[in-house]
């Protein structure tokens, strides 16, 4: 399995929003994410909006790809969008730029 975690911001004046809208993460969502191969998937968030996601997954690059060729994801990241720092144009998920891992303790 590989362990990917990426880090995105979340604007300041947006925080309690995304926590609500993660609160209720949409079933087809959670259900595409299921079926393209992103497993014990989690997002952490600190008060100044800083955002660790991690995944576990067979391959991340036909995970991602599984989830952009998906309308739910499309909409999710419609939506989502406005709630992010420094996107640059990008979507949130274009915007995950997965760390390097460099200790793992088995």
């Amino acid at each position: 399995m590989q362990r990917v975690c990426f880090l995105l911001k979340v604007r300041r004046d947006r925080i309690a929003e995304y926590r609500e809208r993660h609160a209720a993460v949409w079933p087809e969502m959670c259900e595409a994410l299921s079926a393209t191969g992103w497993h014990n998937y989690s997002l952490f968030l600190r008060d100044d909006g800083l955002l660790v996601g991690y995944l576990e997954t067979g391959d991340f690059a036909a995970a991602w790809a599984g989830m952009e060729a998906t309308e739910v994801n499309a909409r999710w990241q419609a939506e989502m969008g406005a709630l992010f720092e420094s996107l640059d144009g990008s979507r949130p998920d274009e915007a995950m730029k997965p760390l390097t891992e460099v200790f793992h303790l088995a």
